[in-house]
């Protein structure tokens, strides 16, 4: 029997406690979670492979690769750039997931203010299949509009990434 991992969440983003919470999935076979690694850590790809993500920037120096405790900013959404920060970065390795997840916040009044944790878990599963799954828990009045927005925007443009990183993998 195979077990697969979940994602780690602080307590302030557990999901069912905030405004808006999304989780999108695909399982995929004939792909590596080293091969997704590269297109999901490197963000000088996201644009290639996502068309809802723009203006992403580094204040505190270092990228255009991800890494832990890493400052960066990025539009999407509709959102004005959002100042992210990487707070879990653990590259996969033979059984062991890889795990990327980053705050994103945005200030101001009341009614604009919104905080999100946005997670991503990658791992090989047997007979040469990767898994990817992300969630992303968000608090704030935004995230509470989102939320109630059908289709939901939140749970198609994740789908949307994922599809599109699975593609750049593939290549």
């Amino acid at each position: 029997m195979t077990t697969q991992n979940a994602i780690n969440w602080p307590e302030k983003y557990l999901p069912g406690t905030g405004d808006n919470f999304v989780s999108n999935e695909v399982i995929v076979k004939g792909l590596t979670a080293a091969r997704v690694w590269h297109y999901l850590t490197d963000t000088s790809t996201w644009e290639s492979y996502y068309d809802n993500v723009a203006d992403i920037s580094f204040p505190e120096s270092g990228g255009p690769e991800l890494s832990g405790e890493l400052a960066f900013s990025f539009g999407t959404f509709g959102f004005p750039p959002l100042a992210a920060r990487v707070v879990e970065f653990q590259t996969p390795d033979q059984d062991v997931p890889g795990r990327l997840s980053w705050t994103a916040k945005q200030d101001g009044k009341p009614e604009q203010r919104l905080d999100v944790l946005h997670a991503w878990l990658v791992e090989d599963l047997p007979g040469g299949r990767v898994r990817i799954l992300t969630q992303e828990s968000q608090i704030g009045e935004p995230a509470a509009a989102l939320a109630n927005e059908r289709p939901n925007p939140m749970l198609n443009g994740h789908q949307a990434w994922l599809d599109g990183v699975v593609r750049a993998a593939s290549a």
